[in-house]
């Protein structure tokens, strides 16, 4: 658990000062707190029990500059907890989402996206309140309970052993409360990542839930894992519940033994033993001492709490992608061959069978290569070693006629286009989505790129042009659009390889056509791989992959294939007749 907060304690940073600053003011305010009772005891003992008006005068000034200082102390404490709180929380969401950015696909299959959401926004949150506590409370607490005790013994060392009988009792329940919940909390966040992947879900295919009238079946989703979560909670806080009036009990126990005992002494004694006003200022240092260990009981609780989203968030920093560049990487591409040896690919150690088994292909700069096959034939996995998304288990990739490996990865993801099965625009202009591939592209680079994917026609027809602002995943865009804005955006790249995943589906044959004969035209040095379900965009290809089952079941011409091929021939007979049947 120490470790996992000192790791933790790295994204202070900057905001150490305040870090620091907080402790301080609040080793003032606790000093003037712990001396008030005190002077207290003079200005009863020595002030009002005998009529002395100059001692009473003398005592309630210095009790009025104590005040003072303690609450100039809290405040300047509570102004810098406040600083180094929002500032840790900058730090450590910036330090989160660093590292994520450098994982690769299995570093964000492993964790999930829903999963991540939650650890930077509610588990960072749950940290930080512990920290702002941990550097105000945390201090205070132990502090009041030291100085106080101190004070207590010098004022009557056998009536203060009682706050000696009651710290084991309570160092018990505390130890039973946190060994107890934090399991259920471990569990409870768990149970967070389930509730944002259902909530996200749910808005990605509301479209799809409102036309298939499923509200009521997405509902009982929902509630379902909302109960979960309420009932861990529940489960939680009963045994959390326990601290409150342990706490209580411990207080009115104390001031009932030293109210009585205190009073035995003052009246047998005759007020030699002890004072009327140290009567007074034991109780209130019966209060501190207690509050204190209130304060320290809470703030276990908030460890507690905190303990299992520190851990998830400590698993993300720690989290090391298992794909990046090596030492004295290559930072240039020669061209677009590429070569794949003997590959063989699994997405987990887990996978009982191969997603791709011993692939051999060897391609040629400047080719364009059609990829086919029935669904789930591994298609876009063969297409995704090439950049590096996913590593080859064994066997070797190679481009430019370089084992992928040897790359700086920026260098070779910058020589590879990719337009994916999902096509993703993000909000903000056309322009601002275009320059995702070149962040320095012209009004004319553009332009010409969007012509090439027949695009400029429809972008022209919006009343801002280029200039029309695109919503959260383009949901102002047809499919068809956002799929030709996508293939405009990868060619502005200028790759020396393009990949089309199945990226033309929502258009038309014909716009689907003139896309490809603008490719072959306008970028013939460039490698493209068309991955599609429809032969007629991949039979003007150089060649043809035709995939089955994780497996290259043939590798030709349209021609070749027609001929030796009976799965392309099927397909092929079968689209045609299924067109002539349309016409």
């Amino acid at each position: 658990m120490l470790k996992t907060y000192m790791r933790l304690l790295k994204s202070v940073r900057q905001y150490l000062k305040q870090s620091i600053l907080t402790p301080v003011f609040m080793l003032i305010e606790v000093s003037m707190e712990v001396i008030i009772p005190m002077l207290m005891a003079s200005l009863i003992d020595k002030g009002i029990n005998v009529g002395d008006m100059g001692h009473i005068l003398r005592i309630g000034g210095i009790l009025a500059g104590t005040c003072v200082i303690s609450l100039c102390g809290g405040i300047l404490s509570g102004k810098n907890a406040a600083e180094a709180g929002a500032g840790f929380a900058l730090n450590l969401r910036h330090d989160m989402y660093e590292n994520i950015q450098k994982y690769s696909f299995s570093n964000i299959d492993k964790f999930s996206s829903a999963s991540i959401v939650t650890r930077l926004t509610t588990d960072v949150t749950r940290v930080v309140d512990a920290y702002m506590m941990v550097i105000r409370t945390a201090v205070r607490a132990p502090l009041m309970l030291v100085f106080s005790m101190i004070m207590a013994f010098m004022i009557h060392p056998r009536l203060a052993l009682i706050y000696l009988l009651i710290g084991p009792l309570l160092g018990v329940g505390l130890l039973y409360i946190a060994k107890t919940t934090h399991p259920i909390f471990v569990k409870v966040f768990q149970t967070y990542d389930k509730l944002n992947r259902v909530v996200q879900e749910n808005l990605r295919g509301i479209r799809v839930v409102k036309s298939f009238v499923r509200e009521d079946h997405e509902r009982e989703k929902f509630d379902g894992v909302s109960e979960e979560i309420y009932s861990g909670f529940t489960r939680a806080e009963k045994r959390l519940a326990v601290n409150a009036p342990m706490m209580q009990l411990s207080v009115n126990v104390c001031l009932l033994v030293i109210a009585w005992f205190g009073a035995h002494i003052i009246v047998n004694s005759g007020g030699t033993d002890m004072t009327t006003g140290q009567l007074v200022s034991l109780v209130t240092y019966t209060m501190q001492i207690l509050m204190s260990l209130n304060m320290l009981s809470f703030i276990f609780v908030m460890l507690t709490i905190s303990r299992a989203s520190a851990e998830r968030i400590v698993e993300i920093l720690d989290e090391k992608s298992d794909i990046v560049s090596p030492d004295n990487a290559l930072t240039e591409v020669p061209d677009g061959s590429v070569r794949f040896d003997d590959v063989v690919f699994y997405y987990s150690s887990k996978s009982e069978r191969p997603v791709l088994d011993h692939i051999d292909l060897d391609i040629k700069s400047g080719e364009t290569i059609g990829v086919i096959g029935m669904t789930g034939s591994a298609k876009s996995s063969l297409v995704q070693l090439i950049p590096r998304i996913y590593d080859a288990t064994s066997g070797s990739v190679y481009v430019g006629g370089h084992d992928v490996k040897e790359y700086d990865l920026t260098t070779l993801r910058d020589s590879v286009s990719m337009v994916l099965q999902k096509n993703l625009l993000f909000s903000g202009t056309i322009k601002e989505n275009l320059r995702w591939g070149d962040e320095n592209a012209t009004d004319e680079d553009m332009v010409r790129v969007c012509r090439l994917a027949c695009a400029d026609d429809f972008i022209r027809e919006f009343p801002d042009g280029y200039d029309t602002y695109i919503e959260q995943g383009g949901s102002n865009v047809s499919g068809g659009q956002k799929q030709r804005l996508c293939i405009a955006r990868a060619l502005l790249k200028k790759p020396k390889i393009l990949i089309m995943d199945d990226s033309t589906s929502a258009v038309d044959t014909a716009t689907d056509a003139k896309i490809r004969k603008a490719m072959a035209e306008e970028i013939p040095d460039t490698t493209k791989f068309i991955i599609a379900q429809r032969i007629s965009s991949v039979e003007n290809a150089d060649r043809i992959i035709v995939m089955n089952e994780g497996r290259v079941m043939a590798f030709g011409t349209h021609d070749e294939l027609l001929k030796n091929n009976d799965t392309y021939r099927e397909v092929y007979e079968s689209q045609m007749k299924g067109g002539e049947d349309d016409e």
